[in-house]
Protein backbone atom coordinates (compact mmCIF):
# COMPACT_ATOMS: atom_id res chain seq x y z
CA UNK A 1 0.00 0.00 0.00
CA UNK A 2 1.33 3.41 -0.90
CA UNK A 3 3.04 5.77 2.02
CA UNK A 4 0.19 8.34 1.22
CA UNK A 5 -3.23 6.11 1.63
CA UNK A 6 -3.40 7.62 4.62
CA UNK A 7 -4.07 11.05 3.61
CA UNK A 8 -6.80 10.56 1.13
CA UNK A 9 -9.54 9.67 4.44
CA UNK A 10 -11.34 10.12 6.59
CA UNK A 11 -13.27 12.10 3.88
CA UNK A 12 -16.10 14.90 5.40
CA UNK A 13 -19.35 14.06 3.68
CA UNK A 14 -22.10 16.58 3.48
CA UNK A 15 -25.61 15.88 3.46
CA UNK A 16 -28.32 14.71 0.69
CA UNK A 17 -32.12 15.81 0.34
CA UNK A 18 -33.45 12.21 2.03
CA UNK A 19 -36.48 13.07 -0.19
CA UNK A 20 -35.32 11.45 -3.15
CA UNK A 21 -32.67 8.58 -4.33
CA UNK A 22 -30.58 10.98 -6.93
CA UNK A 23 -27.89 8.57 -9.36
CA UNK A 24 -24.67 8.40 -8.38
CA UNK A 25 -22.14 9.90 -10.99
CA UNK A 26 -18.93 8.65 -12.04
CA UNK A 27 -17.19 10.55 -14.98
CA UNK A 28 -14.40 8.92 -16.97
CA UNK A 29 -12.10 11.00 -18.95
CA UNK A 30 -9.23 9.85 -21.29
CA UNK A 31 -6.89 12.04 -22.33
CA UNK A 32 -6.10 12.19 -26.45
CA UNK A 33 -7.61 9.29 -27.03
CA UNK A 34 -8.62 8.35 -30.38
CA UNK A 35 -11.89 7.62 -31.97
CA UNK A 36 -10.78 4.25 -33.48
CA UNK A 37 -8.32 3.39 -30.02
CA UNK A 38 -10.63 0.67 -28.27
CA UNK A 39 -11.42 -2.76 -29.19
CA UNK A 40 -14.61 -2.24 -29.19
CA UNK A 41 -14.58 1.06 -31.55
CA UNK A 42 -12.59 -1.50 -34.01
CA UNK A 43 -9.05 -1.33 -33.17
CA UNK A 44 -7.35 -5.10 -33.65
CA UNK A 45 -4.73 -5.10 -31.31
CA UNK A 46 -6.03 -2.86 -28.19
CA UNK A 47 -7.22 -5.40 -25.05
CA UNK A 48 -9.59 -2.65 -23.57
CA UNK A 49 -11.60 -5.92 -22.22
CA UNK A 50 -13.48 -3.18 -19.25
CA UNK A 51 -14.65 -0.98 -21.69
CA UNK A 52 -15.81 -3.31 -24.33
CA UNK A 53 -18.37 -4.58 -21.69
CA UNK A 54 -18.95 -1.54 -20.68
CA UNK A 55 -20.16 -0.73 -24.06
CA UNK A 56 -22.23 -3.78 -24.20
CA UNK A 57 -24.18 -3.63 -21.37
CA UNK A 58 -24.66 0.38 -22.39
CA UNK A 59 -25.17 3.11 -24.88
CA UNK A 60 -22.17 3.81 -27.18
CA UNK A 61 -21.93 6.67 -29.31
CA UNK A 62 -20.71 7.06 -32.87
CA UNK A 63 -20.96 10.62 -33.25
CA UNK A 64 -19.88 12.28 -30.24
CA UNK A 65 -17.93 15.26 -29.88
CA UNK A 66 -16.06 17.02 -27.73
CA UNK A 67 -15.49 20.94 -28.10
CA UNK A 68 -11.82 21.33 -28.11
CA UNK A 69 -8.90 19.85 -30.22
CA UNK A 70 -6.71 19.92 -27.16
CA UNK A 71 -6.75 19.47 -23.35
CA UNK A 72 -8.18 22.71 -21.38
CA UNK A 73 -10.84 24.44 -23.88
CA UNK A 74 -12.09 20.34 -23.63
CA UNK A 75 -12.43 20.20 -20.29
CA UNK A 76 -13.83 23.22 -19.35
CA UNK A 77 -16.34 22.77 -21.98
CA UNK A 78 -16.79 19.65 -20.05
CA UNK A 79 -17.33 20.55 -16.63
CA UNK A 80 -19.70 23.97 -17.81
CA UNK A 81 -21.94 22.71 -20.06
CA UNK A 82 -20.43 26.06 -22.33
CA UNK A 83 -18.18 26.64 -25.44
CA UNK A 84 -14.77 27.64 -24.25
CA UNK A 85 -15.25 30.62 -25.75
CA UNK A 86 -17.64 32.04 -22.98
CA UNK A 87 -15.77 31.14 -20.31
CA UNK A 88 -12.33 32.52 -21.98
CA UNK A 89 -10.16 29.01 -21.66
CA UNK A 90 -8.75 29.54 -25.56
CA UNK A 91 -6.64 29.92 -27.20
CA UNK A 92 -4.29 26.93 -26.49
CA UNK A 93 -4.22 25.46 -22.91
CA UNK A 94 -2.76 26.37 -19.33
CA UNK A 95 0.85 26.20 -18.30
CA UNK A 96 2.26 25.66 -14.81
CA UNK A 97 3.23 29.33 -14.90
CA UNK A 98 0.02 30.11 -16.26
CA UNK A 99 -2.04 33.55 -14.30
CA UNK A 100 -5.42 32.71 -15.33
CA UNK A 101 -7.90 29.71 -15.06
CA UNK A 102 -11.12 28.87 -15.52
CA UNK A 103 -13.39 31.31 -14.21
CA UNK A 104 -14.62 30.80 -10.29
CA UNK A 105 -18.02 32.65 -12.07
CA UNK A 106 -17.91 29.46 -14.12
CA UNK A 107 -21.03 26.74 -12.26
CA UNK A 108 -19.15 23.18 -12.96
CA UNK A 109 -21.26 20.36 -12.89
CA UNK A 110 -19.40 19.40 -9.26
CA UNK A 111 -21.36 22.81 -8.05
CA UNK A 112 -24.44 21.88 -9.71
CA UNK A 113 -24.81 18.74 -8.49
CA UNK A 114 -23.46 19.91 -4.66
CA UNK A 115 -25.87 21.69 -4.49
CA UNK A 116 -28.70 18.59 -4.82
CA UNK A 117 -26.85 17.23 -1.60
CA UNK A 118 -23.73 15.27 -3.75
CA UNK A 119 -20.36 14.77 -2.16
CA UNK A 120 -17.68 15.59 -4.93
CA UNK A 121 -14.50 14.57 -6.12
CA UNK A 122 -11.91 14.20 -8.38
CA UNK A 123 -8.87 12.31 -9.18
CA UNK A 124 -6.58 12.95 -11.92
CA UNK A 125 -5.79 15.39 -14.63
CA UNK A 126 -7.14 19.11 -14.09
CA UNK A 127 -5.68 21.41 -16.29
CA UNK A 128 -8.10 24.56 -16.04
CA UNK A 129 -5.09 26.54 -14.12
CA UNK A 130 -3.41 26.65 -10.89
CA UNK A 131 -2.83 30.43 -10.13
CA UNK A 132 -1.52 32.11 -6.75
CA UNK A 133 -2.40 30.16 -3.98
CA UNK A 134 -4.22 27.62 -5.85
CA UNK A 135 -6.76 30.02 -7.10
CA UNK A 136 -7.75 27.66 -9.51
CA UNK A 137 -7.59 24.36 -8.17
CA UNK A 138 -10.83 21.38 -8.56
CA UNK A 139 -11.47 22.82 -4.62
CA UNK A 140 -12.40 26.34 -5.72
CA UNK A 141 -14.66 24.62 -8.82
CA UNK A 142 -16.82 22.29 -6.45
CA UNK A 143 -14.87 19.45 -6.11
CA UNK A 144 -14.62 18.80 -1.78
CA UNK A 145 -11.79 16.51 -2.86
CA UNK A 146 -8.88 16.30 -5.06
CA UNK A 147 -6.05 13.79 -5.92
CA UNK A 148 -4.63 14.78 -9.06
CA UNK A 149 -1.93 17.19 -11.17
CA UNK A 150 -2.96 20.42 -12.13
CA UNK A 151 -1.65 20.29 -15.37
CA UNK A 152 -0.70 17.78 -18.41
CA UNK A 153 2.28 15.27 -16.91
CA UNK A 154 4.64 16.18 -19.95
CA UNK A 155 4.59 19.92 -18.61
CA UNK A 156 7.80 19.13 -16.73
CA UNK A 157 10.67 17.21 -16.81
CA UNK A 158 10.02 13.09 -18.01
CA UNK A 159 11.63 11.71 -14.66
CA UNK A 160 9.89 8.46 -13.37
CA UNK A 161 8.58 7.37 -16.60
CA UNK A 162 9.04 3.30 -16.42
CA UNK A 163 8.36 1.25 -19.82
CA UNK A 164 9.73 -2.34 -20.83
CA UNK A 165 11.90 -3.81 -19.98
CA UNK A 166 11.44 -2.50 -16.25
CA UNK A 167 14.17 0.78 -15.08
CA UNK A 168 14.02 1.73 -18.97
CA UNK A 169 13.67 5.39 -19.01
CA UNK A 170 10.78 5.90 -21.28
CA UNK A 171 10.75 7.22 -25.12
CA UNK A 172 9.86 10.95 -25.27
CA UNK A 173 11.04 14.41 -24.23
CA UNK A 174 8.81 16.68 -22.39
CA UNK A 175 9.13 20.27 -20.66
CA UNK A 176 12.41 20.39 -18.89
CA UNK A 177 12.13 23.82 -17.77
CA UNK A 178 9.24 23.76 -16.07
CA UNK A 179 8.43 22.25 -11.98
CA UNK A 180 9.42 18.65 -11.17
CA UNK A 181 5.81 17.22 -11.56
CA UNK A 182 3.27 17.39 -8.07
CA UNK A 183 0.55 15.63 -6.72
CA UNK A 184 -1.65 17.42 -5.00
CA UNK A 185 -4.13 16.10 -2.11
CA UNK A 186 -6.31 19.33 -2.40
CA UNK A 187 -4.41 22.49 -2.37
CA UNK A 188 -1.71 20.64 -0.60
CA UNK A 189 1.29 19.17 -2.56
CA UNK A 190 1.77 15.66 -1.63
CA UNK A 191 4.26 14.14 -3.53
CA UNK A 192 7.23 16.00 -5.87
CA UNK A 193 8.17 14.86 -8.67
CA UNK A 194 5.62 12.05 -9.00
CA UNK A 195 5.78 8.84 -8.77
CA UNK A 196 4.60 7.58 -12.41
CA UNK A 197 4.83 3.47 -11.12
CA UNK A 198 2.70 4.12 -8.01
CA UNK A 199 0.29 7.30 -9.70
CA UNK A 200 -2.85 5.43 -10.93
CA UNK A 201 -2.56 2.84 -8.14
CA UNK A 202 -2.94 6.03 -5.94
CA UNK A 203 -5.53 7.58 -8.00
CA UNK A 204 -8.12 3.79 -7.80
CA UNK A 205 -7.03 3.76 -4.32
CA UNK A 206 -8.28 7.37 -3.34
CA UNK A 207 -11.17 7.12 -5.58
CA UNK A 208 -12.58 3.56 -4.14
CA UNK A 209 -11.91 4.94 -1.31
CA UNK A 210 -14.17 7.32 -1.42
CA UNK A 211 -16.85 5.55 -3.50
CA UNK A 212 -17.16 3.08 -0.45
CA UNK A 213 -17.83 6.52 2.23
CA UNK A 214 -20.40 7.93 0.55
CA UNK A 215 -22.26 4.35 -0.09
CA UNK A 216 -21.98 3.51 3.71
CA UNK A 217 -23.18 7.14 4.37
CA UNK A 218 -25.68 6.72 1.79
CA UNK A 219 -24.85 9.95 0.04
CA UNK A 220 -24.99 10.44 -3.86
CA UNK A 221 -21.89 10.73 -5.30
CA UNK A 222 -19.71 12.69 -7.97
CA UNK A 223 -16.72 11.27 -8.97
CA UNK A 224 -14.80 13.10 -11.90
CA UNK A 225 -11.75 10.66 -12.99
CA UNK A 226 -9.80 12.78 -14.96
CA UNK A 227 -7.00 10.03 -16.43
CA UNK A 228 -3.36 11.03 -17.82
CA UNK A 229 -3.59 7.97 -20.17
CA UNK A 230 -3.13 7.94 -23.00
CA UNK A 231 -1.37 11.29 -23.38
CA UNK A 232 1.97 11.12 -24.88
CA UNK A 233 4.55 9.99 -22.84
CA UNK A 234 2.66 6.95 -21.94
CA UNK A 235 3.46 5.39 -18.69
CA UNK A 236 2.25 2.35 -16.98
CA UNK A 237 3.05 0.96 -13.12
CA UNK A 238 3.95 -2.32 -12.60
CA UNK A 239 0.76 -4.74 -13.09
CA UNK A 240 0.55 -3.28 -17.14
CA UNK A 241 4.44 -2.97 -18.49
CA UNK A 242 5.36 -4.77 -20.77
CA UNK A 243 1.21 -6.75 -20.98
CA UNK A 244 0.02 -5.14 -23.84
CA UNK A 245 1.00 -6.18 -27.92
CA UNK A 246 0.35 -2.79 -28.61
CA UNK A 247 3.54 -1.98 -26.49
CA UNK A 248 3.79 1.18 -24.59
CA UNK A 249 0.68 2.83 -25.45
CA UNK A 250 -1.36 -0.65 -25.14
CA UNK A 251 0.20 -0.60 -21.83
CA UNK A 252 -1.31 2.66 -20.79
CA UNK A 253 -4.32 2.37 -22.60
CA UNK A 254 -4.67 -1.21 -20.38
CA UNK A 255 -3.89 0.24 -17.57
CA UNK A 256 -6.91 2.99 -18.36
CA UNK A 257 -9.30 -0.14 -18.79
CA UNK A 258 -8.16 -1.65 -15.93
CA UNK A 259 -9.13 1.56 -13.45
CA UNK A 260 -12.30 1.54 -15.70
CA UNK A 261 -12.56 -2.03 -14.27
CA UNK A 262 -12.06 -1.45 -10.80
CA UNK A 263 -14.50 1.35 -10.61
CA UNK A 264 -17.14 -1.01 -11.74
CA UNK A 265 -16.49 -3.77 -9.90
CA UNK A 266 -16.34 -1.47 -6.77
CA UNK A 267 -19.99 -0.53 -7.45
CA UNK A 268 -21.28 -3.81 -7.95
CA UNK A 269 -19.54 -5.04 -4.58
CA UNK A 270 -20.75 -2.03 -2.97
CA UNK A 271 -24.61 -2.97 -4.63
CA UNK A 272 -25.35 0.43 -5.60
CA UNK A 273 -24.88 -0.25 -9.25
CA UNK A 274 -28.57 0.08 -9.79
CA UNK A 275 -28.31 3.98 -9.47
CA UNK A 276 -24.71 4.57 -10.34
CA UNK A 277 -24.61 6.02 -14.25
CA UNK A 278 -21.10 5.35 -15.59
CA UNK A 279 -20.40 8.25 -18.00
CA UNK A 280 -16.64 8.02 -20.52
CA UNK A 281 -15.32 9.70 -23.14
CA UNK A 282 -12.20 11.11 -24.05
CA UNK A 283 -10.96 15.24 -24.29
CA UNK A 284 -9.69 14.93 -27.78
CA UNK A 285 -8.34 13.00 -30.86
CA UNK A 286 -5.23 11.40 -30.74
CA UNK A 287 -1.31 12.77 -31.43
CA UNK A 288 -0.84 10.97 -35.00
CA UNK A 289 2.39 12.75 -35.13
CA UNK A 290 3.47 9.96 -32.19
CA UNK A 291 3.54 7.15 -34.27
CA UNK A 292 3.05 3.96 -32.69
CA UNK A 293 3.25 6.57 -29.58
CA UNK A 294 0.10 8.06 -29.97
CA UNK A 295 -3.56 6.86 -30.53
CA UNK A 296 -5.64 6.49 -33.60
CA UNK A 297 -8.76 8.05 -34.92
CA UNK A 298 -9.66 5.16 -37.04
CA UNK A 299 -11.45 5.69 -40.30
CA UNK A 300 -11.64 9.52 -39.18
CA UNK A 301 -9.45 12.00 -40.60
CA UNK A 302 -6.34 13.36 -39.58
CA UNK A 303 -6.77 13.74 -35.23
CA UNK A 304 -5.39 16.29 -32.50
CA UNK A 305 -5.46 20.00 -32.71
CA UNK A 306 -8.00 19.65 -35.97
CA UNK A 307 -11.26 20.52 -36.68
CA UNK A 308 -11.62 17.34 -39.08
CA UNK A 309 -13.16 14.94 -37.67
CA UNK A 310 -10.42 12.98 -35.97
CA UNK A 311 -9.92 15.93 -33.69
CA UNK A 312 -13.52 16.40 -32.08
CA UNK A 313 -15.30 12.97 -32.79
CA UNK A 314 -14.69 10.86 -29.72
CA UNK A 315 -15.64 7.25 -28.48
CA UNK A 316 -18.05 7.68 -25.59
CA UNK A 317 -20.31 5.39 -23.82
CA UNK A 318 -23.25 5.83 -20.81
CA UNK A 319 -23.77 3.14 -18.90
CA UNK A 320 -26.48 2.68 -15.81
CA UNK A 321 -27.40 -0.91 -14.94
CA UNK A 322 -31.03 -2.01 -15.53
CA UNK A 323 -31.81 1.79 -16.85
CA UNK A 324 -30.29 2.18 -20.15
CA UNK A 325 -30.85 -0.24 -22.41
CA UNK A 326 -27.88 -1.71 -23.88
CA UNK A 327 -27.25 -0.56 -27.68
CA UNK A 328 -25.57 1.59 -30.43
CA UNK A 329 -26.78 5.17 -31.55
CA UNK A 330 -25.82 7.37 -34.33
CA UNK A 331 -27.73 10.25 -32.61
CA UNK A 332 -25.85 13.71 -32.11
CA UNK A 333 -24.57 13.98 -28.62
CA UNK A 334 -21.24 16.14 -26.88
CA UNK A 335 -19.82 16.51 -23.81
CA UNK A 336 -21.31 20.09 -23.45
CA UNK A 337 -24.73 17.86 -23.00
CA UNK A 338 -23.15 15.88 -19.96
CA UNK A 339 -24.25 18.61 -17.43
CA UNK A 340 -27.65 19.38 -18.29
CA UNK A 341 -28.13 15.79 -18.10
CA UNK A 342 -26.96 14.83 -15.08
CA UNK A 343 -28.46 17.98 -13.49
CA UNK A 344 -31.79 16.78 -14.86
CA UNK A 345 -31.23 13.30 -13.78
CA UNK A 346 -30.00 14.99 -10.14
CA UNK A 347 -32.79 17.32 -10.04
CA UNK A 348 -31.06 20.39 -9.78
CA UNK A 349 -31.27 23.79 -11.03
CA UNK A 350 -29.19 24.98 -14.19
CA UNK A 351 -26.95 27.35 -14.12
CA UNK A 352 -28.39 30.99 -14.47
CA UNK A 353 -26.31 31.44 -17.32
CA UNK A 354 -25.87 30.84 -21.47
CA UNK A 355 -25.40 26.40 -21.69
CA UNK A 356 -24.77 25.17 -24.75
CA UNK A 357 -25.70 20.95 -24.42
CA UNK A 358 -29.50 19.72 -24.32
CA UNK A 359 -30.24 17.23 -21.91
CA UNK A 360 -30.51 13.48 -23.54
CA UNK A 361 -32.20 12.14 -20.83
CA UNK A 362 -34.89 10.97 -23.68
CA UNK A 363 -32.11 9.24 -25.58
CA UNK A 364 -30.80 7.67 -22.92
CA UNK A 365 -33.57 6.38 -21.52
CA UNK A 366 -36.86 6.46 -23.85
CA UNK A 367 -34.99 4.99 -27.13
CA UNK A 368 -35.61 8.98 -28.29
CA UNK A 369 -34.09 11.30 -30.56
CA UNK A 370 -31.40 13.61 -29.30
CA UNK A 371 -32.43 17.24 -29.45
CA UNK A 372 -28.90 17.67 -30.99
CA UNK A 373 -28.87 18.64 -34.39
CA UNK A 374 -25.85 20.62 -34.80
CA UNK A 375 -22.18 21.30 -33.37
CA UNK A 376 -19.62 23.73 -34.06
CA UNK A 377 -15.99 23.10 -34.36
CA UNK A 378 -13.51 25.75 -33.46
CA UNK A 379 -9.91 25.10 -33.80
CA UNK A 380 -7.12 25.51 -30.49
CA UNK A 381 -6.14 29.05 -31.94
CA UNK A 382 -9.42 30.70 -31.65
CA UNK A 383 -10.16 34.08 -33.34
CA UNK A 384 -13.24 35.82 -32.59
CA UNK A 385 -12.63 37.65 -36.00
CA UNK A 386 -12.97 34.20 -37.78
CA UNK A 387 -14.98 31.97 -35.61
CA UNK A 388 -16.18 28.42 -36.26
CA UNK A 389 -14.27 26.36 -38.60
CA UNK A 390 -16.71 23.92 -39.61
CA UNK A 391 -20.54 23.57 -38.66
CA UNK A 392 -22.37 19.92 -38.96
CA UNK A 393 -25.88 20.11 -39.51
CA UNK A 394 -27.69 16.83 -39.07
CA UNK A 395 -25.63 14.50 -41.44
CA UNK A 396 -23.70 17.29 -43.40
CA UNK A 397 -20.78 18.79 -42.31
CA UNK A 398 -19.18 22.36 -43.78
CA UNK A 399 -15.62 22.98 -43.59
CA UNK A 400 -15.14 27.26 -43.97
CA UNK A 401 -11.75 27.34 -42.60
CA UNK A 402 -9.59 24.02 -42.86
CA UNK A 403 -5.66 23.71 -41.15
CA UNK A 404 -3.22 21.06 -40.20
CA UNK A 405 -1.65 21.08 -37.37
CA UNK A 406 1.48 19.76 -35.39
CA UNK A 407 0.43 17.44 -33.31
CA UNK A 408 -1.53 15.44 -36.63
CA UNK A 409 1.63 14.93 -38.43
CA UNK A 410 3.46 11.66 -40.09
CA UNK A 411 0.40 10.96 -41.55
CA UNK A 412 0.09 10.23 -44.80
CA UNK A 413 -2.95 12.71 -45.66
CA UNK A 414 -1.39 16.34 -46.65
CA UNK A 415 -4.74 17.74 -45.46
CA UNK A 416 -3.30 16.76 -41.45
CA UNK A 417 0.01 17.91 -40.57
CA UNK A 418 1.29 21.37 -40.24
CA UNK A 419 2.41 22.00 -43.41
CA UNK A 420 -1.15 22.29 -44.59
CA UNK A 421 -1.49 26.05 -44.42
CA UNK A 422 -4.74 27.95 -42.83
CA UNK A 423 -7.28 27.78 -45.93
CA UNK A 424 -10.51 29.79 -46.65
CA UNK A 425 -12.95 27.67 -48.58
CA UNK A 426 -16.06 30.13 -49.85
CA UNK A 427 -18.07 27.99 -51.02
CA UNK A 428 -17.22 25.37 -48.22
CA UNK A 429 -16.34 21.95 -48.51
CA UNK A 430 -19.39 20.13 -47.79
CA UNK A 431 -19.33 16.35 -46.72
CA UNK A 432 -22.00 13.58 -45.88
CA UNK A 433 -20.69 12.49 -42.26
CA UNK A 434 -23.03 9.49 -42.85
CA UNK A 435 -21.42 7.93 -45.85
CA UNK A 436 -18.07 9.66 -45.87
CA UNK A 437 -17.27 9.76 -42.06
CA UNK A 438 -13.93 10.05 -43.67
CA UNK A 439 -14.41 13.63 -45.44
CA UNK A 440 -12.54 12.55 -48.11
CA UNK A 441 -15.47 13.88 -50.95
CA UNK A 442 -16.33 16.86 -51.40
CA UNK A 443 -19.97 17.19 -52.32
CA UNK A 444 -19.61 21.04 -53.56
CA UNK A 445 -17.27 20.34 -56.27
CA UNK A 446 -17.10 20.81 -59.59
CA UNK A 447 -19.94 23.05 -58.63
CA UNK A 448 -23.15 23.26 -56.32
CA UNK A 449 -25.56 20.37 -57.02
CA UNK A 450 -28.92 21.90 -57.43
CA UNK A 451 -30.50 19.62 -54.45
CA UNK A 452 -27.45 20.62 -51.90
CA UNK A 453 -28.43 24.74 -52.61
CA UNK A 454 -30.59 25.00 -50.31
CA UNK A 455 -28.73 22.80 -47.56
CA UNK A 456 -26.25 24.94 -48.10
CA UNK A 457 -27.86 28.19 -47.26
CA UNK A 458 -29.12 27.01 -44.10
CA UNK A 459 -25.81 25.80 -43.15
CA UNK A 460 -24.52 29.37 -43.64
CA UNK A 461 -27.93 30.98 -41.98
CA UNK A 462 -26.61 29.09 -39.48
CA UNK A 463 -23.04 29.52 -39.23
CA UNK A 464 -23.31 33.41 -39.30
CA UNK A 465 -26.48 33.15 -36.58
CA UNK A 466 -24.06 31.36 -34.49
CA UNK A 467 -21.14 33.48 -34.67
CA UNK A 468 -22.67 36.88 -34.38
CA UNK A 469 -24.55 34.91 -31.36
CA UNK A 470 -21.24 34.08 -29.85
CA UNK A 471 -19.73 36.41 -26.79
CA UNK A 472 -16.22 36.05 -26.13
CA UNK A 473 -15.12 36.11 -22.92
CA UNK A 474 -11.42 37.64 -22.19
CA UNK A 475 -9.02 34.85 -22.87
CA UNK A 476 -7.56 33.28 -19.73
CA UNK A 477 -4.88 32.29 -21.33
CA UNK A 478 -3.24 35.30 -22.59
CA UNK A 479 -3.48 36.35 -19.07
CA UNK A 480 0.30 35.63 -19.70
CA UNK A 481 2.87 33.75 -17.49
CA UNK A 482 4.62 34.29 -13.99
CA UNK A 483 7.64 31.56 -13.47
CA UNK A 484 7.20 31.96 -9.50
CA UNK A 485 3.55 30.41 -9.78
CA UNK A 486 5.33 27.06 -10.76
CA UNK A 487 4.26 24.64 -7.64
CA UNK A 488 7.06 24.04 -5.16
CA UNK A 489 6.76 21.59 -1.92
CA UNK A 490 9.57 23.57 -0.81
CA UNK A 491 9.25 27.09 -1.96
CA UNK A 492 12.10 28.39 -0.23
CA UNK A 493 14.51 26.20 -1.68
CA UNK A 494 16.93 26.81 -4.50
CA UNK A 495 18.22 26.51 -7.47
CA UNK A 496 14.12 26.03 -9.01
CA UNK A 497 12.86 24.31 -9.97
CA UNK A 498 14.91 21.46 -9.99
CA UNK A 499 15.87 21.36 -5.66
CA UNK A 500 11.67 20.97 -5.84
CA UNK A 501 11.62 16.99 -3.85
CA UNK A 502 9.55 16.24 -1.44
Amino acid sequence: MSPWIFFLAPFLLCSADPSSDPPNIILIFADDMGYGDLGVYGHPTSHTPNLDAMAAKGLRFTNFYTTGAVCSPSRASLLTGRFQTRSGVYPGVFYPSSVGGLPLSEVTIAEVLQSRGYVTAMAGKWHLGLGLNGTFLPTRQGFQHFLGVPYSHDQGPCQNLICFPPNTRCFGTCDLGEALLPVFINEDILQQPVDFTQLVPLYEQFSKSFIQKAAEQNKPFFLYYASHHTHYPQFASARYTGQSIRGDYGDALLEFDGTVGDLLNTVWDLGIQNNTLFIFTSDNGPETMRKDRGGTSGLLKCGKSTTYEGGLREPAIMYWEGKIKPGITSELASTLDILPTVATLAGASLPDVTLDGYDLSKLLFNNGKSPRNTFYYYPPSIDPKRGIFALRMGKYKAHFYTQGAFHSGTTADPDCPMTALLTAHNPPLLFDLDVDPAENYNLLTPSIPKDLEPILAEILNERDRFNTSMKYAPSQINKGNDPSLRPCCNPTCTPKPSCCHC
